[in-house]
């Protein structure tokens, strides 16, 4: 397996769960697009930006409030948030979108902000691991495009400008240059949240094993204070 067929296997419920909606988005976007992969990417890099902006703005939220260092996690979120705004900048400029894709962009983004919001106050982890499945999912999208613009099944053309300038491609670049960076970095969101969401996962699992140990001694100390008082009473 290379790295751009990395997959991450649930290890709960939580993550099945994660990857459940995962599955049953991409088929609502397989039903709509179909092989449309250049309006495909309009509508769903839309939606892709939200996650970070959410994300950074909850634990940048958290960090004000509890007054503690967020560990550079703010800044790699809004980082994720704007090169998947530059995805969508550069897809416009290769699918113009209809006015039934703005429509439904307006909708999707509006219903997306508030469900992820709220997964994301629910359970950290359960929304880093959506994202990492969302990525990956992404990366076989871009592989599947990739495959129509080099089988020529999809007619390649010059690389937006937009495009040149924000990845520094050469100036004779085309749209499968620009298909395959932006694979690579879905391929980056997607190990990032993944790691994301095993981080939380072991700072549970530490700070659970904490709270049993201190339970444990304070058990002990109180059950070494009856014995200290029963001798008194002897």
């Amino acid at each position: 397996m290379n790295e751009l067929d990395k997959h991450f296997e649930p290890q709960n419920f939580s993550d099945k769960v994660a990857l459940a909606f995962t599955k049953f988005l991409r088929f609502l976007a397989d039903t709509f697009f179909k092989k449309r992969y250049g309006h495909r990417a309009v509508v769903l890099e839309t939606v892709a930006a939200v996650p970070g902006m959410v994300a950074g703005m909850l634990i940048h939220l958290k960090s004000l409030r509890k007054m503690e260092d967020d560990r550079g996690w703010i800044k790699t979120l809004l980082d994720e948030a704007e090169n998947e705004r530059m995805h969508l900048m550069t897809f416009i400029h290769v699918a113009k979108p209809t006015w039934l894709e703005r429509a439904i962009i307006l909708i999707a983004q509006f219903i997306f902000i508030i469900t992820y919001a709220i997964i994301y106050l629910i359970s950290q982890r359960t929304a880093h691991r959506i994202v990492g499945y969302f990525e990956e999912e992404a990366v076989r999208s871009y592989t599947e495009y990739l495959h129509e613009l080099e089988t020529g099944k999809i007619e390649d053309q010059p690389a937006p400008e937009i495009a040149i300038n924000y990845w520094n491609l050469p100036l004779h670049s085309t749209l499968k240059d620009v298909v395959k960076v932006i694979r690579d970095d879905e391929a980056g969101h997607r190990d990032v949240n993944h790691n994301f969401a095993d981080v939380i996962d072991t700072r549970s699992r530490i700070q659970k094993s904490a709270d049993i140990e201190k339970k444990e001694k304070m058990k002990k100390d109180e059950i070494k204070e009856n014995d200290q008082d029963l001798n008194k009473i002897k």
